[in-house]
């Protein structure tokens, strides 16, 4: 009889979990079929990489050369959850209205939603050490120790909810993930004619949130088709609906008295948040409406977006005479966008790049990395600070250094009126930044010279979702672009949809060109490539949060006022704002 070995001292390092919980091994497995010559498998392992990576540029690069130089791949997600397989594609669908299709998808969704539930219910009775737990400041007696344990238990089992909400490698949940299968479901089955199902999944929604207008609008319109046929009131709410909620209930109801016997706090999330984080088009049915036109007719609308923090408002003065209005958000098909031209002479775009010659390095603010999003071109910046310091120690003309400082506090206040923002607009990060295109290296070029993403959070393109989570520099609210030159091929900003593929608008730069919108998954965008030339601009990334203020814009500005208090004067550009408009 083989005796069993002895269960292992050794626990996986937090470090060690974290990265298998971000996939950091597939990184590794990519390069390793790459030496193994196997680009299948090496696209999908580093498909599976950046689908808990999608702001890994590197990798994004490494995908889009494989199917240059592998032909037709078929990128397989090796960790993929297959009940969020399942939904995204019924989703998928659904919006191109193949009810039929988008039924068997999501309804297989559920099934495996439910089976996935029983395994992460069982998973969480093993023992347990959450950090987050570890409330009893005294040596717990045995009565202690074993109610705390299974405090831990429950918590666990509570939190599966959120745990099958969750993209794998993601930290932010699918907001109402569960209750959003029924709510598409309820309208799939009207459309293909099965009432009782359609009235059934209804109800079943209606669990979760019994005083939503729209679905209970739906309900009693259901419930009308069927008078003379079935009793509606013989139609339940689905029993695993029904009792997926009434446990979840009761957990929260011994967690909180748990919380309050062994003095903890218990704070219950809101699992079920219906006006989640969705930002994207494939909004959730809404409300059905009979109208008398050749008989009912029945419209599809959207349930009401998320409400942001602030009320969103553009079209405020431009505080200065020489500053051109070009587009709005409307023009650029997007919202929160505008762009603008003359925000700087043709003479201060010269003396800028001037400036950037005698200053920049290659890889700054990218760790060195001279070429960080593109092996085709060599990618340069330097900060304000730098450029004064450099100006201070005479290294290039204080005149010209200070300029860059001026122009980057003009922009500031044109985006801060312009969008008519009631609260003071610091910056976040203020680069000077030219990408220059490789020779040798532009021919058969099918990369961006600037992947798509979003500023303030990590863009999911297969998702339609942008994750406002780490790494993405969550506290940026609004971003800017001046432009230099335009002696260069190629380089168009774009903004694009969600999909990181529909292009909505595209921008030629020119010299005091400056394009400026909010930094959140509204607004998409890239940078195509450069092909020839060297392309130039200011780059601003700005905040509401004072918390969140650039360092070093701060010790420029130190700076700033030590050259005032030694009567080196002002910087002769005239950027004084005119009157409002």
């Amino acid at each position: 009889t083989q005796i069993p070995s002895a269960a292992s001292r050794h626990r996986a390092a937090e470090e060690v979990r974290a990265d298998f919980q971000r996939r950091v091994p597939y990184s590794y497995l990519q390069r390793a079929y790459i030496q193994l010559n196997k680009l299948e498998e090496a696209a999908n392992a580093a498909h599976t990489f950046f689908m808990a990576n999608p702001e890994h540029m590197e990798i994004q690069q490494d995908i889009e050369n494989y199917k240059t130089t592998a032909g037709k791949v078929s990128l397989i997600d090796w960790e993929a959850k297959q009940h969020m397989e399942d939904y995204s594609a019924g989703v998928r669908h659904y919006d191109k209205e193949e009810y039929e299709l988008a039924i068997d998808f999501l309804e297989r969704a559920l099934e495996g939603y439910y089976s996935e539930d029983e395994d992460c219910q069982i998973m969480c009775e093993g023992p347990q050490r959450f950090e987050e737990h570890e409330y009893l400041e005294y040596k717990a007696g045995l009565y202690e120790a074993i109610a705390d344990h299974y405090m831990q238990v429950l918590a666990c089992k509570h939190d599966c909810v959120r745990e099958l909400a969750t993209r794998s490698g993601r930290i932010s949940p699918i907001e109402n993930f569960l209750p959003l299968h029924y709510d598409y479901l309820q309208f799939a089955y009207y459309r293909v004619g099965d009432y009782i199902k359609a009235l059934e999944c209804a109800k079943s929604y209606l669990l979760f949130h019994p005083d939503d207008e729209d679905v209970l609008e739906n309900a009693g319109y259901y419930e009308g088709l069927l008078e003379g046929t079935v009793d509606p009131g013989s139609i339940k709410p689905r029993k695993e609906a029904k009792m997926l909620l009434r446990r979840h209930k009761l957990e929260s109801h011994l967690l909180q008295v748990a919380a309050a016997g062994l003095g903890y706090t218990y704070t219950e999330p809101n699992y079920w948040n219906r006006y989640g984080a969705r930002q994207d088009e494939h909004s959730v049915p809404s409300s059905i409406s009979s109208e008398p036109e050749d008989g009912p007719r029945l419209s599809l609308a959207k349930k009401p977006m998320p409400k942001p923090d602030r009320e969103l408002k553009e079209g405020g003065p431009l505080l200065y005479s020489d500053v051109k209005f070009v587009y709005n958000s409307q023009q650029l098909n997007g919202t929160q966008r505008v762009l603008l031209d003359n925000v700087i002479s043709e003479e201060q775009c010269r003396e800028l790049h001037r400036v950037a010659s005698g200053i920049m390095l290659a890889g700054d603010g990218y760790r060195g990395k001279t070429s960080p999003h593109t092996p085709n071109e060599r990618f340069e910046g330097a900060t304000v600070l730098k450029a004064l310091k450099y100006g201070y120690e005479g290294r290039v003309p204080l005149k010209s250094a200070r300029l860059f400082y001026d122009i980057s506090e003009k922009a500031r206040r044109i985006v801060e009126s312009y969008f008519m923002l009631n609260s003071t607009l610091y910056f976040s990060y203020t680069h000077l930044v030219c990408r220059t295109a490789l020779s040798g290296q532009q021919e058969r070029r099918n990369d961006l010279s600037h992947p798509i993403h979003a500023d303030n959070c990590l863009l999911d393109p297969e998702a339609n979702e942008c994750w406002k989570e780490p790494p993405a520099y969550t506290f940026r609210d609004y971003s800017a672009l001046l432009y230099m030159n335009a002696d260069f091929e190629g380089g168009e900003f774009i903004f694009t949809e969600m999909d990181a593929k529909t292009v909505t608008a595209s921008i030629k730069p020119k010299c005091g060109r400056m394009i400026s919108f909010s930094s959140g998954g509204e607004n998409p965008h890239g940078v195509k490539a450069v092909t020839k030339g060297q392309r130039c601009a200011v780059a601003l990334w700005f905040t509401l949060d004072p918390l969140y203020r650039e360092l070093e814009r701060i010790q420029a500005d130190e700076v700033i006022a030590m050259l005032d208090q030694e009567h080196l004067g002002p910087s002769e550009m005239n950027i004084n704002p005119k009157d409002e408009l």
